[in-house]
C-alpha cells in the first residue's frame, strides 16, 4: 500500500517460537493489482475500472480479517488459563506466561503494522482521481474494517496482565488508529477539511 498502491497483497508469517517478535508483514502493501490499475488513470464513477478497484479492495481486507481472527485466535488461547483480567502473574506458570507474551507481541505487532498501512491506505485514496462519491465507498469500506479490526486489537487493553511495561509504539499506534478512523468518519460526512493535517 506504499507510494501509488502499485503492488499485491498480504503475507504474514509467525515464527513457531515463545520470544516475542514482529511478525512479517506487508499489510496492504498494496491492495490487489485491479486497484492498482484503477488508480493509474481516473475513470468515470460507474466505470468498470473502478468496480474492479472497489472489488480488489474488498477481497484485500477480508484476507485481512482472516489474519487478524487468526491472531485473536490464539491470542484468546493464550489467556484461557484465566478469567479475570486483568490477571496477576501469579495466575499463571512460567510456561503459560511465555505463551502470552509471545501471542501478545504477536497481536501487538500486527496492531501497529495494519495502522500503519491503513493510515497510509487512507492518504493515498485522498489523492487519486476518483469522484468524491467513489472515494467515500471506499473510504466507508475501511471505516467497516477499522470497527471489526477493533473488536480483536481491543483485547490488548482487556485481557492483559495488571502490570505492564510502558509501550510507547503501543499507545502511538492507538492514537493514530482513531484519528484515522474519525477522519474518515468525518470525510463520509462531508467535512473532511477539519482533519486536512492528518
Amino acid at each position: 500500500m506504499t507510494g501509488g498502491l502499485s503492488k499485491t497483497t498480504v503475507s504474514t508469517v509467525y515464527q513457531p517460537s515463545c520470544q516475542p517478535h514482529r511478525p512479517k508483514t506487508a499489510y496492504f502493501g498494496p491492495p490487489p493489482a485491479s486497484l492498482s490499475s484503477a488508480v493509474s488513470t481516473p475513470a468515470p464513477p460507474d466505470s468498470a475500472a473502478f468496480d474492479k478497484a472497489r472489488t480488489g479492495l474488498w477481497a484485500s481486507l477480508q484476507k485481512h480479517l482472516a489474519t487478524i481472527y487468526a491472531a485473536e485466535t490464539d491470542y484468546r488461547a493464550a489467556t484461557r488459563f484465566t478469567d479475570t483480567f486483568p490477571f496477576p502473574a501469579s495466575a499463571a506458570t512460567s510456561q503459560q506466561l511465555l505463551d502470552y507474551q509471545h501471542q501478545r507481541a504477536v497481536l501487538r505487532d500486527l496492531f501497529v503494522d495494519e495502522t500503519s498501512q491503513l493510515d497510509t491506505l487512507v492518504k493515498a485514496i485522498r489523492t487519486k482521481g476518483y469522484a468524491e462519491d467513489d472515494k467515500k465507498l471506499l473510504l466507508l469500506m475501511l471505516l467497516g474494517y477499522f470497527d471489526l479490526a477493533e473488536t480483536v486489537f481491543s483485547l490488548l487493553d482487556t485481557h492483559r496482565p495488571s502490570q505492564l511495561e510502558p509501550d510507547e509504539e503501543l499507545d502511538e499506534a492507538r492514537g493514530r488508529f482513531e484519528r484515522v478512523r474519525n477522519f474518515i468518519r468525518l470525510n463520509i460526512r462531508g467535512v473532511a477539511g477539519l482533519l486536512k493535517g492528518i
